[in-house]
């Protein structure tokens, strides 16, 4: 599963249950070929816990900065890799995973999804652009199934658009209300699906007016789609909050300043008989308080740009903001 697949399935409102990621049946974790632990340290005084990455970048990332400060709380830690909703949140519930790194507005829907029937996000949705309403609508869902959400913090990993620099001087736009209000056509670089979705072309119309002339199916974020913005073929690209290559391709994100997207804001769930202890959570609240979007971004740039792994960057973050001693 790559980023833009879970913002694709969620932001874009896919989402029945198997649609923010590929569905894998009703397979045990221990079974999944995608299953893999890492050891991250920790001494282990306090026991150990287990924390889930989705194999991507960013949730690698996420895996290892929670690990490592968990570690540093006196906690024996490991990283396992399930790369797919469908398995990491079934092995949450039963304890075979601690703690995972999630969003919220995806963790939402998929167990609003998952509760209510396929069609409940769209018809009775719990995900929003207010991020405290969304969090209290998921820690009702999830609850029953025996998992603790963590407070969120101000990272947040959600469908964004960007323009070109040079576009945005040309026409002076910051924000998706300035695009709007220039009345020009843009074609956007996106999925296919951005077409008839209520994130992407149909919400770029109805809350901010924006002449979408047409959609060129290059994919969510890829290098493909932000060239094309690049050389000026597209205007717009859907891409995310905390894509690391905007810079490279000379683009930057315009403002969702009417709140279109849902708050998929960074989030630590926990297993609440296992893993669900004050401590646990004062642990992990250390990051949440202290993570940005621009620090999500810049971390997944020094895994994807410059090669680092995702251990090693986490470590010199977390020493960085001196949440660990070096």
């Amino acid at each position: 599963m790559s980023k833009t697949t879970r913002l694709l399935g969620a932001a874009l409102g896919v989402l029945a249950l198997t649609g923010t990621l590929a569905a894998c049946g009703g397979d045990s974790l221990e079974k999944s070929k995608d299953a893999g632990s890492a050891p991250a340290g920790g001494s282990g005084e306090k026991g150990s816990l287990v924390v889930g990455a989705a194999g991507f970048t960013e949730s690698n990332v996420l895996a290892e900065l929670y690990a490592q400060l968990l570690g540093a709380a006196g906690y024996g830690t490991s990283v396992k890799t399930v790369s797919n909703r469908e398995l990491y949140e079934p092995a949450l519930e039963k304890g075979e995973i601690d703690v995972v790194p999630e969003y919220a507005a995806t963790l939402a829907e998929f167990l609003n999804a998952k509760a209510n029937g396929p069609d409940a996000p769209q018809k009775k949705p719990v995900a929003s652009a207010d991020v405290a309403a969304t969090v209290a609508g998921l820690e009702k869902l999830a609850a029953p199934l025996g998992l603790k959400v963590l407070p969120a913090g101000a990272a947040v990993d959600q469908n964004a658009f960007a323009v070109s620099k040079e576009f945005a001087a040309e026409n002076k736009l910051k924000t998706l209300s300035d695009l709007g209000a220039a009345k020009l056509k843009v074609k956007v670089a996106a999925g296919d699906e951005c077409a008839v979705r209520p994130f992407c072309a149909v919400g770029l119309k109805e809350k901010y007016g924006i002449d979408v002339s047409g959609i060129d199916p290059k994919g969510v974020g890829t290098p493909q789609a932000k060239q094309a913005v690049k050389d000026g073929v597209d205007q717009l690209v859907l891409t995310t909050t905390t894509d690391a290559t905007l810079e490279a391709f000379g683009l930057v994100l315009l403002e969702d300043d009417k709140k279109l997207q849902n708050a998929d804001n960074v989030l630590p769930v926990v297993n609440a008989k296992d893993a669900g202890s004050a401590e646990i959570a004062a642990a992990l609240a250390k990051l949440t308080k202290v993570l940005s979007t621009a620090d999500l971004a810049e971390l997944n740039r020094k895994v994807d740009g410059e090669r680092a792994k995702p251990g090693d960057v986490a470590k010199a973050y977390l020493t960085e903001k001196g949440l660990i001693e070096k």
